[in-house]
């Protein structure tokens, strides 16, 4: 008995073979339009991170600055220092720590968009097999 296989030409496992290999690329096509999509989310997110980053600095800078410079001087000065040198103390530390959260999150937004995070791995590995198994062996 022999199986379907065995009976049909060449020419048809030819055009087989061709649609095969032209159904796998479609594939790792949409693999990669896949793998881009959720590296574009990465990306968004990042950016998303760096502009609350930036919007923490700047309303910090100008809300929490005006607010809490004046409590801490008017600390410093009931504890005998000038009223200048009260104010201008206080708004460096106030200047200083909330720099500092701005700087933790624009460093996160950062590493979210480096580049190493947007490599296409899935769709390299997965290529680099399919190239693998169509190549002839020798």
């Amino acid at each position: 008995m022999s199986t379907p296989m065995e009976s049909r030409p060449l020419t048809e496992l030819i055009g087989g073979l061709a649609n095969d290999i032209s159904g796998l690329f479609r594939k790792e096509i949409e693999l990669a339009k896949a793998e881009a999509s959720e590296k574009t989310a990465q990306v968004v997110s990042g950016i998303e991170l760096l502009l609350a980053g930036a919007v923490l600095a700047i309303g910090a800078l100008g809300v929490i600055l005006a607010a809490i410079v004046a409590g801490l001087g008017a600390w410093f000065v009931s504890m005998g220092m000038s009223a200048n040198a009260a104010n201008a103390i206080a708004a460096l530390i106030v200047a200083i720590v909330i720099g500092i959260i701005a700087w933790i999150l624009i460093a996160r937004g950062r590493a979210s968009v480096a580049a190493s995070n947007l490599k296409m791995e899935r769709t390299a590995g997965s290529l680099g097999r399919d190239a693998a198994a169509i190549k002839p062996q020798s």
